[in-house]
């Protein structure tokens, strides 16, 4: 187990454009830059990761350092995998707590979304760390309440792999097993030849964090499908 408590983070104007669906020329004013810094001032990235076996797999389940999860999306995924990386990335609280005490709904907007580029540019960071640290080639990732084969209720067993997360890198499930801060995401790497997306699994419509098309046939493949 290890944390990672420097994280980098450093704002992307155009990306920021790209996210809010502004025009490319359209140019921030000087408040909105100032602002940005102040996120960025605010943002305080970690990473806790673990190198973990996986021990058996039977039907639905499989074990990984001796915790039990339920998904058989995830159970076929590790199917050849002995090692994978369960993790928990935060940005912290302050970014949240400096949108929340806000009046302004634009500037709480802005923040809203720097702090989404922050933990999706944090959870980048933590793969690439991987792949380099390990000498890894392509990795996959699945996490709790991203599809309904793997219910957000098994985020319990995954907080289970790590001791005291808490104290760690301050995050904490709540009884509906939500993570706080918001700006959390927990889940576990594995290595792929083939790149895995839940969003193929997922056929809900409009989605902008949509990452792959829904694929029908391969919801078939994984035996999710009734037809």
């Amino acid at each position: 187990m290890r944390v990672l408590d420097t994280i980098p983070f450093h704002l992307d104007f155009d990306e920021l454009k790209r996210q809010l669906h502004l025009n490319r020329k359209t140019v921030f004013s000087a408040d909105v830059r100032k602002l940005a810094g102040l996120a960025e001032s605010l943002i305080k990235a970690k990473a806790i990761y673990a190198v973990s076996c996986v021990n058996r797999r039977v039907g639905d389940t499989v074990e990984v350092d001796g915790v039990t999860f339920t998904s058989r999306v995830l159970r076929v995924n590790l199917d050849k995998v002995e090692s994978v990386f369960p993790f928990i990335i935060t940005i912290g609280r302050a970014l949240e707590d400096e949108a929340s005490s806000c009046n302004d709904l634009l500037r709480q907007f802005y923040l809203e979304a720097i702090g989404d580029m922050a933990l999706r540019s944090s959870r980048q960071y933590l793969e690439k760390f991987l792949k380099r640290h390990f000498g890894l080639g392509q990795l996959s990732r699945m996490s709790p309440g991203s599809l309904k084969d793997w219910p957000i209720t098994e985020q319990k067993p995954l907080f289970s792999l790590f001791d005291d997360v808490e104290n760690l890198v301050g995050v904490t499930l709540t009884e509906s097993m939500l993570m706080i801060p918001r700006k959390s995401v927990s889940g576990i790497f594995f290595p792929t030849e083939v790149m895995f997306f839940s969003c193929q699994l997922c056929p809900r419509n409009g989605c902008p964090a949509r990452k792959a098309p829904y694929d029908e046939t391969l919801e078939k493949e994984y035996g999710l499908h009734d037809g």
